[in-house]
């Protein structure tokens, strides 16, 4: 497999080509010298890839693993149907971030750090949890063939909400949530990640239901669910 880089701001694109195998181990490397040299993004072009095997899902893994362990992000893009089928098959679609192009993928690394500021300076404001009863509709992102199902908006946040609901999808399932948040913003279209499940037996009144994690959720639309969160707290408010 041959890498060419290419500097992008802070963020190092490696264009890939040929096959991932056993004779990969030039991406670790290549990942591991960007990372003791302070960069910690990195983003893999897959355009010209034309075979993962599953010596090469392994190398895609300790890579991976290595920019997380430098508390760094490690991004795809431009990877053919084949290769996101074999991602999909060993779940590793829900552990890999996939982006369509590489602007996409690109502003997906500022819309990131974007969040992270809000993080910082509005921490104790995305702290603030909203009792509150509204109906939510919501699928799994991946699939064309899963019916929206319903439930009710149990508490919100504006890192995510906890969904009463009959069907209750795995840990890590990346859903497509509606909600209407009433005068305004009104209805959001958002993503969700599951994080949490509820046991009958610990939290028989939160059963069943599950606690789902805002995902590429941008910056303008978090500050929307903040601001209804604080216009509709009480005046004792609990927290997360």
């Amino acid at each position: 497999m041959d890498i060419v880089p290419r500097q992008k701001d802070n963020i190092i694109v490696l264009y890939l080509s040929g096959d991932i195998n056993i004779d990969s181990a030039n991406l670790i490397e290549s990942v591991g010298y960007y990372l003791e040299n302070g960069i910690t993004d990195i983003l893999c072009d897959f355009t010209n890839i034309n075979l993962v095997d599953y010596a090469g899902l392994s190398v895609l893994a300790i890579a991976y693993k290595d920019v997380m362990n430098h508390h760094g992000r490690m991004k795809f893009t431009n990877v053919p149907l084949h290769i996101r089928n074999i991602f999909s098959t060993v779940c590793l679609d829900k552990v890999f971030e996939l982006h369509e192009n590489e602007d996409l993928a690109l502003n997906s690394f500022k819309e990131d750090k974007i969040i992270e500021e809000i993080k910082k300076k509005q921490l104790r404001r995305r702290f603030k949890r909203l009792p509150i009863l509204i109906p939510a509709y919501f699928k799994l992102k991946s699939s064309l063939e899963d019916k929206i199902q319903d439930g009710k908006v149990y508490n919100l946040s504006a890192i995510g909400a906890y969904i009463l609901c009959k069907k209750i999808y795995a840990l890590g399932d990346i859903l497509a949530l509606t909600m209407k948040l009433m005068p305004k913003p009104g209805e959001l279209a958002l993503e969700g990640r599951v994080i949490w499940i509820a046991q009958k037996e610990l939290m028989p009144q939160l059963y069943p239901g599950m606690g789902v994690e805002f995902y590429n959720i941008s910056p303008k639309m978090q500050e929307q669910v903040v601001q209804f969160v604080e216009r509709n707290l009480p005046l004792e408010s609990t927290a997360e």
